[in-house]
């Protein structure tokens, strides 16, 4: 019989949920939640292959990330019109304002939505008008990063990004997400290479059920300038030197890995092993909606299934700002309220 670990202390619990910090590995689409996919299909005349919001709830049974994302694109069948990306796109800024997240950058996947006939300008405008209002009403700052859907062709993704130069100036990188395994990074060089040329930054999902080799991939032949997931770097000792050597950040999602049965327990995560060998390792929610938990959820689950103290806390939060592409000046700021914050809780 497995011995549950101590649940958090108060003060602990109210370290987490209170301090500030950053998000960094949200999929736009992952924060669909069943009541607003209902909402949205009703709105929009689509039909939906489940009859309740309980029924959609009782399929989050997944087995892997294809079997997740089977579910994933059903849901984001609704998203037709700007409004659409709006009311999504707010609902997660409420949720993670109240988390305590004051940045965040946002993935989106045009492709999921341009293969359905939604113009990209309609996903952006959208998605922008949400992360201005945000900014305004929630004081929560907000960049996006567009990603390209790896079980599609480099072809379909350089069409992607040939279509989003109009809107560079909303974009803040690429990223590389869906089905990894089979699907390695050099698979898309030709299509980062021309995002670097258009100055955008570059981000890819590497090393969650794929190989460490993947990784090395995304970081030589993409040159990503940080790894999504990227958990399977603990099985390569060079690879980890290398991460902890060159600050490469990690953008970690421990439900999501929970969920998608990378993991059967949290106890077995590497994610304390990580940040202790030195790396930039950041928790994050992936696709909440999905996968159990917004932020929050993610830090008190991890940290009490791994026993962590506040040390880690504080040091998950100063990596989440480092980790992000806001200026070096203003992440000093927030590293000061982050050791403020400490000290008002007593660490």
């Amino acid at each position: 019989m497995s011995v549950q670990p101590p649940t958090l202390s108060p003060q602990l619990h109210d370290l987490i949920t209170t301090m500030p910090k950053a998000e960094l590995h949200i999929h736009i689409e992952g924060s669909l939640e069943p009541e607003l996919i209902f909402e949205l299909a009703k709105r929009n005349h689509v039909s939906l292959p489940f009859d309740s919001v309980a029924s959609l709830r009782t399929a989050y049974a997944f087995k892997d990330l294809q079997s997740f994302l089977d579910i994933y694109y059903a849901g984001a069948s609704v998203l037709l019109k700007e409004q659409d990306f709006y009311d999504m796109t707010y609902a997660y800024l409420k949720k993670a304002a109240a988390d305590g997240v004051v940045y965040a950058e946002i993935f989106f996947d045009p492709q999921t939505h341009t293969d359905r006939g939604v113009p990209l300008q309609t996903v952006i405008e959208g998605l922008v008008r949400a992360t201005k209002d945000g900014a305004r009403h929630l004081g929560l700052e907000s960049k996006l990063i567009m990603c390209f859907l790896r079980h599609l062709s480099q072809a379909s993704a350089m069409e992607t990004l040939n279509a989003a130069e109009p809107f560079l100036e909303h974009l803040v990188g690429v990223g590389l997400d869906s089905s990894e395994v089979g699907h390695p990074p050099e698979k898309f060089i030709d299509v980062f290479a021309k995002a670097h040329k258009l100055g955008l930054k570059a981000v890819a999902h590497a090393g969650e059920e794929g190989p460490p080799a993947y990784i090395w991939s995304a970081l030589d032949q993409l040159n990503v300038l940080r790894i999504d997931h990227g958990v399977q770097s603990i099985h390569d000792e060079a690879l980890l030197a290398r991460l902890a050597q060159e600050r490469i950040p990690l953008t970690v999602c421990p439900l999501s890995n929970l969920k998608l049965c990378v993991y059967e327990d949290l106890g077995q995560h590497p994610i304390k092993r990580l940040l202790d060998l030195g790396l930039c390792v950041t928790i994050n929610s992936d696709d909440p909606a999905y996968f159990g938990g917004y932020i929050n959820e993610n830090y008190l689950q991890t940290f009490q299934a791994l026993e962590l103290q506040a040390k880690d806390a504080i040091a998950f939060a100063k990596c989440s700002f480092e980790a992000s592409f806001m200026p070096a000046s203003q992440k000093n700021e927030w590293y000061a309220k982050l050791d403020q914050h400490a000290r008002l809780h007593g660490e």
